[in-house]
């Protein structure tokens, strides 16, 4: 048995699964199966050792927010490439670490330290989480700064 994600494009598998492989470092697409007519049906993807497949079915399921890829990094370097990657060409910024990609795809982008930050004493909490809900894309000198002046 096993269990990874998968993601319906109207037509853009292909193109998504190169942009993902590129971006997310130790990532490869692993195989891109084609219809009669050459263009990509499956596309089959390593993203950072986790599993993700992509098919082409065509209009009529588009993405939500309402799930997302997360992607944990250690640096506000990482952030920045990730979050400049994921949004150019048509993404878009969203609240507190989300962005959609130009395939409509939604991700977070997140520190490492987050948990840290959002655990131990309530004020910390509460000063961390109003930090980070004023953000778009995560700046963790400004989640430390809050979580040390509270």
């Amino acid at each position: 048995m096993s269990v990874s994600t998968f993601l319906w494009f109207d037509a853009d598998a292909e193109a998504a699964a190169e942009l993902y492989a590129a971006t997310v470092p130790n990532s490869r697409v692993a195989e891109v199966t084609r219809q009669g007519d050459g263009s990509a049906f499956i596309v089959t993807l390593d993203l950072d050792g986790q599993a993700v497949t992509l098919m082409n079915g065509g209009p009529g399921h588009p993405h939500s927010d309402a799930a997302s890829l997360q992607v944990v990094v250690d640096t506000q370097d990482e952030i920045d490439r990730l979050w400049d990657a994921l949004t150019g060409g048509g993404g878009a910024p969203g609240p507190c670490g989300w962005l959609t990609d130009r395939f409509g795809v939604s991700w977070q982008v997140v520190p490492a330290v987050l948990p840290k930050l959002m655990g131990g004493e309530t004020d910390r909490v509460i000063a961390v989480g109003t930090a980070l809900r004023s953000m778009s894309k995560l700046d963790i000198a400004a989640l430390q700064q809050a979580y040390d002046q509270a």
